[in-house]
Order: structure tokens, then C-alpha cells, then sequence
């Protein structure tokens, strides 16, 4: 905050450089580089009731290139030739749509919302061909720096 006494002249300059400073701070990394720790939910709301949400938990290193994997589903066998891509930024979310080699296999959409030292988001999928959809949710925070190997 400018002091009541700062010269006119120099208002613009204190102005100038927060826009600056708001600007390089944007365009860096969406989330802190470290360890974080993972908690999955993966909901299937067709299954029975004692089946429809799984839950893990994993520490991993993540960077903001990672991102498009932060979801463990997406390693699955059901999913391969799968990945998220035309990354969309507004601020601290960021979405994705998820693209299939055939898109047959599955069509869907991820949104994460990044903040200092945490994640959190959801990927909603729609297998194609099925009348099957779930959904997985991720909350990651961040712990520490990553290990180096």
C-alpha cells in the first residue's frame, strides 16, 4: 500500500510494477513442484452399494507438466490410448478433455483447481459403446520437496 505522502508520479510506477509482478507470477507453474500426497476416490454410482467408491492414497513427486496424469485411472487397461489434453487455464483451474486413440473407448472431462501447495479436481468419464459412467476425484497437498534419486 502506497503512503498518503508518496509522490503522484510514483503511484503509477507501484501500480505498474504489481501488474508486472501479477502477470509473471500467472503465467508460472500451476502447482508447486514437490511431494504430495494423493487421496483417490473413484465413484461408480451403477454398482452395488458396498462397491460404488474405492479410495487410495499414494505420495508422489509432482510438477505442473504431470498434471494430465494426476489421475490413477487413467494407467488402466480400459483406458489405454487414453490421456487428457486441450489443457484450458482460467486462473488457479484448469480443464482438460479426455481424448481416446478410439474414441469407442471412452470420452470425458477434467477439471483441477491448483493452489499454494495443493490440487484438487475431478475426471467424469463416459466408457463409449456402455451405458457406464463414474467419475474419480484426487486431493493432493503437498508435503515436502521431491526425493532426488
Amino acid at each position: 500500500m502506497l503512503h498518503p505522502m508518496t509522490p503522484t508520479w510514483q503511484r503509477p510506477l507501484s501500480v505498474a510494477a504489481a501488474l508486472l509482478c501479477t502477470v509473471a507470477s500467472a503465467s508460472g507453474e500451476a502447482v508447486e513442484p514437490g511431494t504430495y500426497e494423493i487421496i483417490t476416490q473413484t465413484a461408480m454410482p451403477h454398482l452395488e452399494e458396498n462397491l460404488r467408491y474405492a479410495t487410495t492414497r499414494e505420495r508422489r513427486c509432482l510438477r505442473s507438466n504431470e498434471l494430465p496424469t494426476i489421475f490413477p485411472i487413467l494407467q488402466h487397461p480400459s483406458l489405454e490410448g487414453c490421456n487428457l489434453n486441450s489443457e484450458r487455464r482460467r486462473g488457479g483451474t484448469i480443464r482438460y478433455r479426455l481424448v481416446c486413440a478410439s474414441p469407442q473407448v471412452a470420452t470425458g472431462t477434467a477439471r483441477l483447481d491448483a493452489g499454494r501447495g495443493r490440487v484438487a479436481g475431478v475426471l467424469e468419464i463416459k466408457m463409449g459403446g456402455k451405458n457406464m459412467t463414474f467419475a474419480q476425484r484426487i486431493a493432493a497437498v503437498r508435503q515436502g520437496e521431491c526425493e532426488t534419486p
